[in-house]
């Protein structure tokens, strides 16, 4: 009888342990103890605290978060313009502390803002550091209501206020600091550098992005308004999760922060989701939307799939695999100009829709004929450019597939073809035909 493989879904990022890489992302989920301690009896590994700021407490609007659905499916993006904890710092701390004693084992990382001032942060830094909090993470990234107020994305979109925070954090911290990240910006690599420069033991992205949910076209007025008025928030979200994805790669990637520990935010919704963040470099990841769409149940599949996909791949720990697929993230000039895909469809699942043809011929490179007196539309494998349109429009799960070509060229960037001037190599363009 074969061994099952032992699996060991314990994380350490940067130095914050936790026997599963999954946490609870600083928000709605995290706000009182009660909701992380049933968080921690249904097997969350982690929970970022809602954000901590100074007393007196912030004040919120009603209301406070809107959506974007896609046909059937609620909530593919959310946005919100919640503020950080409305709760009195005291009452958080004390609960902080009842979470440990009952879970030591579970990592609470507390998340703060405050003010650009070095006696504002030593003191709430001294005040958490009684709560026998594991990390922190500083909200460098709330793009709205605390922004203004000179904190969140306004210190995170400022590289020289990013180093300057964290090192005050650092003056004072025994613990680990993981310095949060915004996705307002040009280029989320000059703030990471930042926020390494100023001694961050890691770092977290990707914080929510700048969004308005639209406007009612029947009154005129935007949707989810507060009174009348609306204010822009974060999105978060499933679909977030792109962006997200490119923003870690290019850290993960980057030669100045390169093996900086990564705790990845952004549309996380199962364990697959989890696991290509983790590929691209993060050792724990953070949810919250799905966490507010779903519930805590949700950890029970997350913990089940990611088990379940390791001892497929013959994984016993999370460090086999963490930042495996990062290297293959690479700058455009570096992508093979002689690679080719065609399109191919399989005659028994087409259903004659026709949905191929009018994306490829309206839409893109017009290499799909309808035929007369057959269902099944035809590629023109020599003229399709494996631009990959009708295989994702096509409504059959696998009628559409995208096959290599052999094209007997070797592999060729644009970096080496233009560091030879553009000579001496053959760029295997063929001269496409339309149908007439």
């Amino acid at each position: 009888m074969k061994r099952r493989l032992a699996v060991d879904l314990s994380s350490d990022c940067a130095g914050i342990k936790s026997p599963n890489p999954f946490w609870l992302a600083s928000g709605p989920p995290t706000n009182s103890g009660e909701q992380v301690m049933r968080a921690f009896e249904r097997g969350w590994g982690g929970a970022v605290w809602k954000t901590l700021g100074q007393d007196p407490p912030v004040v919120n609007v009603t209301s406070r978060y809107g959506a974007i659905d896609l046909g059937t499916s609620k909530i593919a993006g959310l946005n919100n313009i919640e503020l950080i904890t409305d709760r009195p710092l005291s009452v958080n701390l004390k609960e902080i502390s009842q979470v440990k004693k009952r879970f030591p084992k579970r990592a609470v990382i507390a998340s703060l803002m405050v003010p650009c001032e070095r006696k504002a942060w030593h003191d709430i830094v001294r005040k958490v550091s009684d709560s026998g909090s594991d990390g922190l993470e500083l909200n460098f990234g709330c793009p709205h209501g605390m922004s203004e107020r000179g904190m969140g994305a306004a210190v995170g979109q400022v590289p020289e206020y990013v180093k300057m925070v964290t090192e005050f954090v650092k003056e004072k911290s025994s613990v680990p600091v993981l310095v949060k990240l915004t996705p307002n910006i040009t280029d989320v690599r000059v703030p990471a550098r930042a926020a390494r420069a100023g001694g961050a033991d890691g770092l977290s992205l990707i914080n929510t992005i700048n969004s308005l949910m639209g406007v009612d076209v029947e009154t005129m007025i935007p949707k989810f308004a507060v009174g009348e008025k609306a204010a822009h928030g974060g999105y978060c979200g499933p679909a977030v999760k792109p962006i997200a994805l490119n923003m870690l790669s290019s850290i993960a990637n980057d030669p100045e922060t390169l093996g900086v520990p990564l705790s990845g935010i952004g549309g996380i919704s199962n364990w697959s989701d989890a696991v290509e963040f983790m590929l691209l470099g993060a050792s724990s990841v953070q949810l919250c939307t799905a966490v507010m769409h779903h519930g805590f149940r949700i950890i029970d599949d997350l913990n089940a799939g990611l088990e379940g996909w390791m001892r497929r791949k013959n994984f016993s720990a999370l460090t086999d695999f963490v930042g495996r697929a990062a290297a293959r993230v690479v700058e455009w000039k570096r992508l093979d100009l002689h690679h080719k895909t065609a399109a191919v469809i399989d005659p028994a699942k087409c259903i004659g829709c026709e949905v191929c043809f009018v994306a490829c011929n309206d839409g893109a490179h017009q290499c799909i004929d309808l035929r007369p007196g057959s269902r099944v539309p035809r590629v023109r494998a020599r003229d399709c450019v494996g631009c990959n349109l009708c295989a994702l429009v096509c409504p059959v799960d696998g009628c559409i597939s995208m096959k290599t070509v052999e094209t007997g060229l070797k592999p060729l960037t644009w970096e080496q073809y233009a560091a030879a001037g553009m000579k001496g190599y053959r760029l295997g363009r063929r001269k496409r035909r339309h149908a007439s």
